[in-house]
């Protein structure tokens, strides 16, 4: 069965328009994020997305979400410094780690930061990124089961496959 020139010419147009864009899922992931706080789940999440990444010859983006804490700045807590020094701790973590498996296991990682709640934090960072896939680590904490946790919401989203982490 042929088309028609109109439909020809549909899909020729449609072809166009969308070779231009970013498309997620075609070829593996390209770009996998995975949050990472400090916790021993969200560092299980990160050697996990670090072998995935391996295997597909991805990029790693670890991302650190610095939460914002107006009550605790107004009161004159050092929040701004115990942040930076999370961060920093994560990232010699990361370093050390890497160095370690260097020549063994070769992955090609950044170490990225966003202020905000963890949530929307990762959602920026994936955004951002252009993430093919986000990792993160189970809750820990039991609150979460009744109000839900960032894993949670983040697969409600539907906007990346998510992998979350025992």
């Amino acid at each position: 069965m042929r088309a028609g020139p109109a439909l020809s010419d549909s899909l020729r147009a449609v072809t166009e328009q969308h070779s231009h864009q970013f498309e997620r899922g075609t070829d593996g992931p390209k770009v996998i994020v995975v949050g990472v706080d400090g916790s021993d789940s969200s560092l299980r999440a990160a050697a996990y997305a670090g072998g995935l990444a391996r295997r597909q010859h991805a990029l790693l983006a670890v991302v650190y979400v610095r939460p914002v804490m107006a009550a605790g700045a107004a009161m004159g807590a050092p929040v701004a410094e115990t942040t930076d020094e999370i961060a920093e701790d994560l990232v010699a973590q990361i370093r050390e780690a890497t160095e370690r498996t260097k020549g063994i296991f070769d992955v090609r990682w950044e170490f990225h930061t966003f202020r905000g709640d963890p949530y929307s934090g990762l959602v920026k960072a994936a955004d951002e990124l252009k993430a093919d896939a986000v990792v993160v680590g189970a809750s820990e904490q039991a609150g979460h089961r009744i109000v839900g946790s960032v894993a949670i919401r983040l697969v409600k989203a539907g906007r990346w496959p998510v992998t979350v982490v025992p």
